[in-house]
């Protein structure tokens, strides 16, 4: 099959029309945030940053954002100025921010300087927070975009600290590590169906990957799934559970034999409750983080409506749609 990777941008440019519509409409929701003092005071030599970290017996950790991101002030103010993963955070990391927009000049192990937004231009950087990880010798080890809670948040630290992504996924480390047999009791909801056989299913199909340790799923339910405007989207779409940890055979679009396991590994998708859309039986674009409605509902839009088929990003997608909803007198909350 000849995969189309449409990745949904998180949390990016929600404000770029903001200006030239307001009389119309408005968007709400941006936040305005800086980063902690205790960033590293960077000069954006990786080489020189990772040989620092080394002495320290630190990992390099890159937090790409965005002015005005909601996402990325709800991660920083949870996890990196307060919160229980800060002190760990401070002991085992080196932190350097990198504004997805930015101008400053950065060098990266092998290659030339650019600007912060070149960089992100060429490590695919689409969602905001997207986080990097490098090792000692300025190499990206692992990454993972948008929004963790800090439970979440704490389980991807721990991995890396272990160099665990040596020899795991991110879901069966923490499969293995997590001995409780409490957790995530799969909630039911109207839209869902039981599907194995994909085979030459050509509609829109939404597959939602939940497993037993998932730290979001109660509130993805409850706030994000249960709205009359989510529900009416998700109509348009085959839409299908599986639990990410089982290894029950699937049937695939191609009619080969895979599983729920093989399929978060192949599409590396480590965030619970994470979705991928398909139509036509293709990947158009796959959901790794915390959303909120607005940018939920557009991207179920983008898929559903076949948009993907005249933007070739999401994010130009995201532009029309605001833009003919503001012209329409209509307020967007990007935190709803």
């Amino acid at each position: 099959m000849l995969m189309r990777k449409y990745i949904l941008a998180i949390g990016m440019i929600f404000v770029s029309i903001f200006a030239t519509q307001a009389e119309v409409g408005k968007i709400t929701g941006g936040s305005s945030y800086e980063m902690p003092s205790w960033f590293a005071d960077s000069f954006l030599d990786m080489e020189e940053d990772v040989q620092d970290a080394r002495d320290e017996n630190k990992t390099i950790l890159l937090y790409f954002y965005l002015d005005g991101c909601p996402y990325c002030d709800m991660m920083l103010d949870q996890n990196f100025k307060q919160g229980e993963n800060l002190a760990f955070i401070k002991k085992h990391f080196s932190v350097i921010a990198i504004n997805i927009r930015g101008s400053r000049e950065i060098t990266m192990r092998d290659s030339e300087a650019q600007t912060e937004q070149a960089l992100s231009k060429m490590l695919g950087v689409k969602y905001t927070p997207t986080i990097v990880y490098l090792d000692e010798n300025g190499k990206q080890v692992f990454r993972t975009n948008g929004y963790r809670n800090p439970t979440a948040f704490r389980s991807v630290l721990e991995y890396v600290t272990s160099k665990s992504y040596q020899n795991a996924t991110l879901s069966d480390y923490i499969e293995s590590t997590k001995k409780s047999t409490q957790g995530y009791v799969f909630i039911d909801h109207p839209n869902l169906k039981t599907v194995t056989f994909l085979k030459d299913y050509d509609q829109p199909v939404a597959l939602l990957f939940e497993d037993k340790d998932c730290t979001e799923c109660v509130e993805f339910h409850q706030k994000l799934l249960n709205r009359a405007d989510v529900k009416a989207e998700l109509d348009k779409f085959l839409f299908i559970r599986f639990d990410a940890y089982s290894d029950q055979k699937i049937i695939d679009f191609d009619g080969k034999v895979t599983s729920a396991r093989q399929m978060v590994k192949d599409y590396d998708l480590n965030y619970r409750p994470g979705i991928l859309l398909f139509d036509e039986a293709e990947n158009i674009s796959k959901i790794d983080g915390k959303l909120y409605s607005f940018h939920f509902n557009t991207v179920l839009r983008y898929v559903s409506g076949k948009h993907y088929q005249q933007h070739e990003t999401f994010s130009g997608y995201l532009h029309e749609r605001q833009a003919e909803l503001l012209e329409q007198g209509v307020d967007i909350s990007i935190v709803d």
